[in-house]
């Protein structure tokens, strides 16, 4: 009975520890253009990254949080970079705020990827079973 009990207890652990690990998708909504904001996500991804090197991590920036995927205006553009030599993590920029702030494809990070509508990307990763996470301080 003890070793039937043991091996219970050892098969629901791993089932925990395998279940933490599978499907780990995460959306940040960057709406800020706040230093400390862009500092925090950039930190987020990279711990999530040692944590969990499957995990799927997307950084949509729409308003003010534009400038984190703007050269010369974003104080992580080092850090942006190096992440976005990852296949598991993408920032993607709202065409709405960079017309709305005469932004060119141009000026943006290489590799962010310009969706149409930021708010509407963050709703297809919820409908898809994504994590969300408001980027704020």
């Amino acid at each position: 009975m003890k070793k039937t009990l043991l091996i219970a207890v050892l098969v629901m652990i791993a089932a925990v520890v395998k279940a933490q690990n599978v499907d780990y998708r995460v959306v940040f909504d960057m709406t800020s253009r706040d230093s400390l904001n862009q500092q925090a996500v950039v930190r987020e991804l990279n711990l999530i990254r040692e944590g969990n090197p499957d995990a799927k991590l997307e950084v949509v920036m729409y308003g003010q949080g534009i400038d984190l995927a703007i050269k010369d205006r974003s104080g992580q553009q080092a850090n942006v970079q190096k992440l976005l030599n990852d296949k598991g993590i993408s920032f993607k920029i709202c065409a709405i705020a960079m017309k709305r702030n005469n932004i060119d494809k141009s000026q943006l990070i290489p590799g962010v990827e310009i969706v149409p509508d930021g708010i509407y990307e963050i709703i297809l990763k919820q409908r898809e079973g994504w994590g969300y996470i408001k980027v704020a301080r």
